[in-house]
């Protein structure tokens, strides 16, 4: 069989940084020097424009991105070569996956350049083989808050920070450095949290500072454009689940509305977690079904809602002792807001404030294929609502009766004293 013959690429995505033509590969230069169009943002164009052929179109793709890679075949219907300029290393946060989405691999050659992060590393004195890479180069975010949902702009840099010790990210003209410090203090990190901000690299007022606190950082302004390291010491080993109802903040000076830890341990099997789930907690109580689901989920989010005022202050205080930043507190009575809630891969009902059988039905409304929802009741008449409501619904369930004893001491000795009956009831959506 004879090798398929390819048309020879008359398109190229280079990669280039601030310091222009002196910082580009003989082969780069070649092929830019020789472009019959070139492409790129205004600023960049700038750093290259007096190397350019004589003759050459210039495109400034500034407001204009979707069309540039109309702008590529344009060229290539009309035999002329075109050259797209990026930043760095077009394939790391840059332009290069969209535009092979647009053109097909086979489209157009790239030559990058060194990545702005290995460039702001470098100035940093630090490895960077095992960074998470992360950014908030995008729309104004506005400032971060406690309880933000996935649709806030930080969101994903902010869990990207709770996930891993070092982060390193590309900010931009709004998301700022600044705003990256005032999110950490309001995430509830302190000194234990380290920003490093490298700006304006390779120009000749290029800035770096490291090791600055996010208290320190939160009041700089920082030169446009700038990358940021992010490092922080990592958390102690804590359990995805499994911690002692006493290490929640509870109604005082009765202690308050908690699933005690072992219908909490059995009820977070049952609503099978997975590391991306949307998950509703209705009836939060002290907040340790929802927040430990949080955890299970780190990926996803939690919203739950909690009627007392008492309670729900103290679910959003477990949260914020805890840092879980993918968990949403609303004080109300279900089935108020759920509307607002996307739709849940599993649902735990702890406390329903007497609309129990509404809420079933809504629930299995809006449970996902394959969801599961939860309910822990220490009455007859609540599991009895409950199963008949599930029956009324079509749904399948199961019951399991969970009696728990702990030990006291006694004088000497232990002795066992029991824990009220709980009704663990589980239903699974087809």
């Amino acid at each position: 069989m004879t090798p398929e013959t390819k048309t020879p690429l008359t398109a190229t995505l280079l990669g280039i940084l601030d310091d222009g033509w002196a910082g580009l590969s003989d082969t780069a230069r070649q092929r830019l020097a020789t472009a019959d169009v070139v492409i790129g943002a205004g600023r960049t164009l700038d750093l290259v424009r007096p190397h350019l052929a004589t003759g050459a179109e210039i495109l400034d793709m500034d407001g204009k991105l979707g069309q540039v890679a109309g702008w590529i075949l344009d060229a290539r219907a009309q035999g002329k070569s075109a050259v797209a300029l990026a930043t760095g290393d077009p394939l790391c946060h840059g332009i290069a996956s969209w535009l092979t989405g647009k053109l097909g691999r086979d489209g157009f050659a790239i030559i990058p350049a060194v990545s702005t992060l290995q460039l702001a590393f470098a100035r940093f004195k630090t490895a960077w083989q095992d960074v998470k890479i992360s950014t908030c180069h995008s729309a104004d975010a506005g400032e971060w808050f406690a309880g933000a949902t996935p649709e806030h702009g930080l969101y994903k840099l902010m869990r990207a920070i709770a996930l891993h010790p070092r982060v390193a990210l590309f900010t931009g003209p709004e998301n700022t450095p600044d705003r990256l410090a005032r999110a950490l203090i309001t995430a509830g990190y302190g000194e234990d949290v380290k920003l490093s901000v490298a700006c304006h690299l390779l120009l000749d007022d290029e800035i770096i500072h490291t090791g600055l606190t996010p208290a320190e950082a939160a009041h700089m302004t920082f030169p446009q454009p700038n990358v940021v390291l992010v490092e922080r010491t990592p958390d102690a080993a804590q359990p995805s689940f499994g911690l002692e109802d006493l290490e929640y903040i509870q109604r005082s000076p009765e202690k308050g509305l908690i699933t005690k830890q072992e219908a909490r341990a059995l009820s977070l099997a049952k609503l099978r977690i997975k590391p991306d789930a949307l998950v509703w907690d209705i009836g939060a109580g002290s907040g340790s079904v929802g927040l430990e689901c949080a955890r299970l989920a780190p990926h996803g989010h939690v919203w739950a809602i909690e009627k007392n005022e008492g309670d729900a202050a103290n679910a959003r205080a477990n949260a914020e002792r805890f840092r879980i930043g993918n968990y949403t507190l609303n004080e109300g009575k279900a089935p108020a807001l759920l509307d607002t809630w996307p739709d849940p891969d599993a649902v735990f009902i702890g406390g329903s404030g007497g609309e129990l059988g509404e809420l079933i039905s809504l629930i299995l409304t809006r449970l996902k294929p394959g969801g599961r929802l939860v309910m822990n009741f220490v009455t007859l008449e609540n599991l009895a609502t409950a199963t008949a409501a599930l029956n009324a619904s079509a749904a399948a369930w199961d019951v399991v009766q969970l009696q728990a004893s702990r030990s006291q001491p006694i004088l000497d000795m232990h002795r066992l004293a029991a824990q009220n009956p709980v009704w663990v009831v589980t239903a699974a959506k087809a």
